[in-house]
């Protein structure tokens, strides 16, 4: 039995792999941040240690009420301190690696909740062993 619909009406990651997620089809290889209302834009980090305060406010920009962070091939928390403008705007924050929080948004996002996914796109020029 078929429980949900071939297409969908918010845009979707359609595939992931090693250093790259596809947004309905078309294929990137940096870090970035789309949203279940239409937002896409690249998020300027390589490698975790990237990561500043800055990021996760905006983050706190999006019209939603949760984010997913995948935090690239493993799972990694920001520290609290970063996540200040976030708990201001009453902004949920769930974090795990890139490839369970690609697969989390499409649910909730085909759900019709109101949620952004922060993806670290990790490359192997930046990751350091």
């Amino acid at each position: 039995m078929k429980l949900q619909p071939d297409q969908f009406d918010v845009q979707s990651i359609t595939a992931y792999g090693e250093g790259w997620v596809a947004i309905n089809g078309e294929k990137h290889a940096g870090s970035l941040i789309i949203s279940s209302q239409g937002q896409r834009q690249s998020w300027p980090a390589d490698r975790f240690e990237d990561l500043t305060e800055a990021h996760f406010e905006e983050l706190a920009q999006i019209d939603c009420e949760l984010v997913i962070f995948g935090s690239g091939r493993r799972n990694r928390f920001p520290p609290a301190a970063w996540l200040k403008a976030l708990m201001a705007r009453r902004i949920g924050l769930e974090t795990m690696d890139t490839q369970a929080a690609c697969r989390t948004y499409n649910i909730l996002a085909q759900e019709g909740r109101k949620v952004a996914a922060a993806l670290l796109i990790e490359n192997d020029k930046a990751v350091q062993p």
